[in-house]
């Protein structure tokens, strides 16, 4: 039961979070749309929640963002205390999520993989067909 608990309160605290997120982003000088939070972890006391975000980005634009993020963390926990009801507001730490950035890697390499068998399979079908034309 607990579990399942801690489940829900990591997903509202995830939809809350990236709501703000278009709200702050305004104020700030980043794209929202560059930002993803991808999920919350939240401690059994509900006192700390680490909130892991995907940064599509360069990488000295991720550092600005992630120190705005913390820097309006403040007021990310007051409106989330305003807004949702939770024994206790939990203290935010953002921290950056590369999960997305590395399965993006991934999927390049299996792109480039399959253009080289498909480029080798029609390299092998024409030196086939000239075969083929060659003998009588």
């Amino acid at each position: 039961m607990a579990l399942h608990r801690m489940e829900r309160v990591n997903e509202l605290l995830k939809r809350e979070i990236g709501a703000l997120l278009l709200r702050f982003a305004g104020e700030e000088r980043f794209d929202a749309a560059a930002v993803t939070v991808t999920h919350v972890e939240t401690s059994p006391n509900l006192r700390e929640a680490q909130v892991h975000v995907s940064l599509r980005a360069d990488e000295d634009v991720r550092e600005d963002i992630l120190r705005s993020l913390r820097k309006r963390r403040s007021d990310f926990q007051r409106h989330i205390a305003r807004n949702m009801t939770l024994k206790y507001t939990p203290r935010l730490h953002f921290r950056q999520d590369d999960s997305l950035l590395k399965g993006h890697r991934v999927l390049n390499l299996l792109a480039e993989l399959d253009e080289e068998q498909a480029a080798r399979e029609a390299t092998a079908g024409t030196e086939t067909d000239a075969e083929n034309e060659a003998t009588p």
